[in-house]
């Protein structure tokens, strides 16, 4: 508010009173319109923010939603490479058991033929054969023990190979089944392990 001089006709102090209050009203006016603007300013960008919010979120349940999918193809079709590989064995049996002429000198040829098939299929699909060599020191992870049997080789070592054993690239499918050498007075019955 602005002093009036006691001098001033009442006209010209009204004139001034006036014109001051207008002056605040001028300003509170372009300070609510710069709060206004600030305010529109601020909630654009959270518009802008929540968008791209939404927007990463979308593609980060796309992402999630397609590498399920991709595992669950890769579950369901992880053996079609080894199913390929396996049958021309099965056409190679079935021609065998559909052979009439009685030789057995073709059936054991053809039983030949299609054991190199099945090998080569295993190998094109790594599976490696485990059948330790007599002597060979006794391994929990990848031989399972039938029996310990007293021997004249050294304890824990394999004895016989009752049937080979499968890997699949570094893991066991199937432990070899051996008998292992007992250490002196320690032999078991069949069924038990020996100890590593």
């Amino acid at each position: 508010m602005t002093q009036t001089s006691p001098n001033e006709s009442p006209a010209a102090q009204a004139a001034s009173t006036s014109t001051a209050e207008e002056q605040q009203a001028a300003q509170a006016a372009s300070g609510g319109d710069a709060l206004e603007q600030a305010l529109k300013a601020a909630q654009d960008e959270l518009e802008a923010l929540k968008d791209q919010f939404l927007r990463a979120k979308a593609e980060a349940e796309n992402v999630r939603r397609r590498a399920e999918e991709e595992t669950a193809r890769a579950r369901k079709f992880a053996v079609e490479s080894m199913a390929q590989e396996l049958l021309p064995v099965k056409d190679s049996l079935e021609a065998a058991l559909a052979d009439a002429s009685g030789s057995i000198e073709a059936l054991k040829k053809g039983v030949e033929l299609t054991l190199s098939q099945l090998r080569g299929a295993f190998e094109r699909s790594r599976i490696q054969e485990v059948a330790p060599a007599v002597g060979e020191r006794f391994d929990p992870a990848r031989h399972q023990a039938i029996a310990s049997i007293p021997s004249e080789q050294a304890p824990n070592t394999v004895v016989a190979v009752l049937q080979k054993g499968y890997m699949l690239a570094e893991r066991t499918l199937r432990p070899a089944m051996v008998t292992v050498a007992a250490a002196q007075g320690t032999a078991q019955a069949p069924g038990g392990a020996a100890g590593a």
